[in-house]
Formats: structure tokens, C-alpha cells, sequence
């Protein structure tokens, strides 16, 4: 174990290579560990393709702390895989209203929008997108399939 001061804070290098702050060795605060005690195991439910007991978790997180960005766009990106546009977009503009510039937000966004028929939105979020990142090559190929649909 190592003690060094970095910029006034006193920090031990543990034997996983990670500093860590003397006094943040973890959060003290209870309902903060579940949290993040919860999150992983959110993740670990996704990535084993368990969506059903993903957004149960999911939802018992957003219940206790609703600001969750990364939480609702899981929960958001769930109900898209499961072509449950609206609701996925329901998440997803909340994720907005705390981070407005994701680009992967907005692109899965417009592409529920699309799905739905509501290519006027969809075309707003393509719009959001290209001033954030002009090149980007998902919006081009949306704005692509959005004119074709228009047009049948």
C-alpha cells in the first residue's frame, strides 16, 4: 500500500492498481450502495438476455432514484427490442431531459418515432443529431428510409 497527495487529497494505492480516496473508500449512504448494488445486477440480467427481471430492477431503481440516466436508457433500449416504441420512447426522453446531446439516445429515439409512423419527429431528432455530429451515418440512412416511406 501506497499513500501519496494528489491536488490536496489523500490517496492509497490498493493492490487492484485503482487510487482510492482515503475517506471514499465506498459511500457510507446505505440507499446508494443498493443502488449500485442493484445497477450491476441490472447489467448482469441484460447481458444474460433476462429482460423481464431487467426491468423489473430496472423500475424498482427509477422508483427510489429517477434520475438514473444510464438506468432509463437500458430500460428504454429494452422496450425497443421488445417493438414497444412508445413506451421506449418514454424513457428515452427522459434520459434527454437529463443528458440532451446523446447521440445514441436520439438516434434510438428517432427510430422508434419511425417505427411508429411519426416521421415528423423522427425528423427532429435526425435534426438534433446532425448538428451534434454532421457525419454521422445513422441518421443519414433513417432520413433515407423516412423520404422512401414518405413517398409510398
Amino acid at each position: 500500500m501506497i499513500i501519496c497527495l494528489i491536488k490536496g487529497i489523500i490517496w492509497v494505492h490498493l493492490v487492484h492498481d485503482k487510487l482510492v480516496g482515503l475517506f471514499g473508500l465506498g459511500s457510507k449512504d446505505p440507499a446508494k450502495k443498493s443502488i449500485s448494488k442493484k445497477k450491476k445486477e441490472l447489467r448482469k440480467l441484460v447481458k444474460a438476455k433476462k429482460y423481464d427481471s431487467a426491468l423489473r430492477i430496472g423500475s424498482e431503481i427509477l422508483q427510489k432514484n429517477p434520475d438514473e440516466n444510464d438506468v432509463l436508457f437500458i430500460l428504454g433500449g429494452i422496450y425497443y427490442m421488445k417493438t414497444k416504441y412508445k413506451t421506449a420512447i418514454s424513457y428515452f426522453e427522459k434520459s434527454l431531459e437529463i443528458a440532451t446531446h446523446d447521440v445514441e439516445v436520439l438516434i434510438l429515439t428517432a427510430n422508434s418515432n419511425f417505427r411508429l409512423g411519426n416521421f415528423k419527429q423522427a425528423i427532429i431528432c435526425c435534426e438534433t443529431i446532425k448538428e451534434i455530429d454532421p457525419k454521422n451515418k445513422a441518421v443519414e440512412d433513417l432520413l433515407e428510409k423516412i423520404k422512401s416511406a414518405k413517398n409510398n
